[in-house]
């Protein structure tokens, strides 16, 4: 299994196979805490291999840096099925996240397992804008 793409962006659709990305981001920028972003997405591109064919159990978690969960996990499970004689398939996740809640700013990742080992870690951060000087 490899994973092609893990982005947290504005928004996310897999349509007809293609994952289409709009917003990549890594940083929200906040005038005072808590702050909530109102949506935004996490899309993974990921590719199989006959040998990955299972119920695979994949665990989404955004968490601080003290490794607190910000939102509850979200624990999707993919049926792979790879064809025969294919020697390769891909599918695309979109987790759809809205009123997102951070209670202070730091330094935040989005992390995702696949039967409990690490497969992706997307970092983020989330700055006071006085703070924001000079960032883009």
């Amino acid at each position: 299994m490899d994973v092609q793409v893990a982005t947290l962006c504005d928004s996310a659709a897999d349509y007809n196979g293609k994952l289409c990305v709009l917003g990549a981001f890594d940083t929200i920028f906040a005038r005072s805490f808590p702050v909530v972003h109102p949506q935004c997405a996490i899309a993974l591109r990921i590719c199989f291999r006959p040998d990955d064919a299972a119920a695979l159990h994949f665990r989404i978690s955004i968490i601080d840096a003290d490794g607190k969960d910000v939102i509850p996990a979200i624990e999707p499970t993919v049926e792979v099925k790879v064809p025969p004689d294919t020697v390769f398939m891909t599918r695309n996740l979109v987790m759809n996240l809205q009123r997102l809640k951070f209670q202070q700013a730091g330094q935040f990742s989005v992390d995702i397992t696949c039967e409990g080992r690490m497969v992706a870690r997307i970092p983020m951060r989330v700055l006071e804008l006085e703070n924001a000087k000079g960032s883009t």
